[in-house]
């Protein structure tokens, strides 16, 4: 294993050549990877008194990162959705420096491991057939006067 695998050029390989060129990502999603290492540097630093410029590899092992994901819920409050997308970008990363420091592949393995936390999901309610029969009956109940042509004139073509 080498012993320094500085995180700062993995860091921005990562968003230039991954994210940016060979995926081809939103601004959007690199927002949101940005803002997750963002946290995960301010944690790093609180954690481990070492700067961004200064983390190895060796310092975002799975015990660390699972202390950040716990940080996350319990002290700013975040949901278990928001702590799986934070884990969804870590993964990522993670992902990505496999290819790039095969030599910490045990330690790569360890961290995308970590599971991410089960959240109830929001029920999709889908309307009932006397629903949808009112829904397409309104308009014509409102105002059928304002139709100059009858209804089958914006039916599209077959």
């Amino acid at each position: 294993m080498k012993p320094a695998c500085n995180v700062a050029t993995l860091i921005e390989r990562f968003f230039t050549e991954r994210l940016m060129r060979q995926r081809n990502v939103s601004a959007n999603t690199i927002a949101s990877y940005r803002d997750t290492f963002r946290l995960l540097f301010m944690f790093a630093q609180v954690r481990l008194r070492k700067s961004p410029s200064a983390l190895t590899l060796a310092d975002l092992d799975a015990t660390f990162i699972g202390a950040f994901l716990t940080d996350l819920e319990v002290k700013r409050g975040a949901s278990a959705k928001t702590r799986n997308l934070r884990l969804t970008a870590i993964r990522s990363f993670f992902r990505f420096v496999s290819f790039e420091e095969p030599a910490h592949s045990a330690l790569i393995q360890r961290v995308l491991a970590i599971p991410s936390k089960r959240h109830d999901k929001r029920q999709v309610h889908f309307l009932t057939r006397p629903e949808i029969e009112a829904v397409l009956a309104a308009p014509a109940a409102i105002a059928p006067c304002c139709w100059s042509r009858p209804r089958r004139a914006y039916a599209s073509p077959s």
